[in-house]
Formats: structure tokens, C-alpha cells, sequence
């Protein structure tokens, strides 16, 4: 089985559009009876944000310059969720959390992250957590079927592996997310369509084990 590696953070709206069109060219390459073990990386849209976040509107406004720039991103944002079947509520988005626990959590999930990063992104783009907040994260982990996570969460456990994880990244150069990794090779960056995402991984795959076999 081939091993995909996304690089992914739980507050970008493109990593949370791309997992959708991901699962659906997954679907699509599995009916060819390709298969593909799934492993999500760490990277931090902002490694420098504080422990406790930032008021959201405020953040946005000094990123993107005012109030109105930054509401007409988060429109189009929107648009492109709402064509690929995924709603987001920006309106109950209050805070821009630092994702450094979540980090952590999708990473000590093992067996269970993708039913994790599922519900980290339900819970910040559409009912608007903040899913900096180890008691938020603690319950979502417990949903999903994780005990024990309140404890994990308290403690440091993680922490280095996952900003290690985020800066072996920036030194290969990786600067945006989602960025997808097969067999250590990165294919592409962003939320491409369905299709043309399984046309390529389906591509990428054969040219790997061309390689493989050629230099075996």
C-alpha cells in the first residue's frame, strides 16, 4: 500500500476542501483497486501565534489590511466549500486559535486521525470552536472514540515531535498548505478537484515504481 502524507493545518479552509476532494479521488482510484495508507503532517499557518489565539476579526483585519478584504476572502471561501458540499459558518468563527495541541492530538490519534482532523474542522468551521482550547479538543477527542486525552492535552507529550514535524517541512520548502507527499514525494499544493486530484496520484504512483523498478 502506498503511503499519502498530508500537510495540513485545522483553521485552513482549503485543507478542509481538499480532505473532501481527497476522499473523493480516493474513491474514485479504489474502484481501480488502488489503495493508499493516509497520514497527516503537521504545519502551522501561524507558528507564532499566542498559546490563547487572537480575537478573529481583529487578526484578520491586520492581515489582510481591513474588515472588508478580509469578509470578501472569507466569502469566496465559502463558495468554493459550498461547491464541494461543505458548509462553513464564518459568522460563528470568534477566535484564531494556535493549533499546536491539535497537532498534537491528530498525532497521538495513530489509527483514529482521520476521524479526528473530521471533527476538528466540523468544530471550527461550522460551529465555531476554538479548537485551541484543550477542552474543547479533550471532548472532540473523546467523540471520536479517544481516551484518555484531557490527560495527554495537560501534558507536553508530542509537543517536540510536532514542531520538528513543521520545520523539517519549512526547510524543504514547503510555505502552504494542503500540501500532498506520496512516497516522500510532494505531488501538489491546494484543493484541487476530485479528478484531477486521482488523475495525478494515479500518475504519480505509476512513475514512483517506474523509478523503483528501473533503478531496483
Amino acid at each position: 500500500m502506498d503511503q499519502l502524507d498530508i500537510y495540513s493545518d485545522v483553521i485552513c479552509p482549503w485543507c478542509y476542501i481538499g480532505k473532501q476532494h481527497m476522499r473523493a479521488a480516493l474513491e474514485m482510484l479504489a474502484n481501480d483497486g488502488l489503495r493508499f495508507e493516509v497520514t497527516w503532517r503537521a504545519f502551522q499557518l501561524n507558528p507564532e501565534m499566542p498559546r490563547e489565539g487572537v480575537e478573529r476579526e481583529s487578526y484578520r483585519k491586520a492581515k489582510f489590511g481591513s474588515v472588508i478584504k478580509s469578509r470578501q476572502l472569507d466569502r469566496q471561501v465559502a463558495e468554493a466549500a459550498r461547491q464541494a458540499g461543505l458548509p462553513i459558518r464564518h459568522d460563528r468563527m470568534k477566535r484564531t486559535p494556535n493549533t499546536l495541541d491539535a497537532h498534537r492530538l491528530i498525532r497521538w490519534a495513530g489509527p483514529l486521525q482521520d476521524a479526528v482532523v473530521d471533527a476538528l474542522f466540523r468544530a471550527y468551521f461550522v460551529d465555531g470552536e476554538d479548537v485551541g482550547d484543550r477542552a474543547v479538543l479533550a471532548r472532540i477527542a473523546g467523540e471520536a472514540g479517544l481516551a484518555g486525552a484531557a490527560e495527554f492535552l495537560d501534558s507536553s507529550e508530542g509537543e517536540s515531535e510536532v514542531l520538528a514535524e513543521d520545520a523539517t517541512a519549512r526547510r524543504a520548502g514547503l510555505t502552504g498548505v494542503p500540501t500532498f507527499v506520496l512516497d516522500r514525494h510532494v505531488l501538489f499544493s491546494g484543493a484541487v478537484p476530485p479528478d484531477v486530484f486521482a488523475e495525478a496520484l494515479g500518475k504519480a504512483r505509476r512513475v514512483i515504481r517506474e523509478q523503483a523498478l528501473a533503478t531496483g
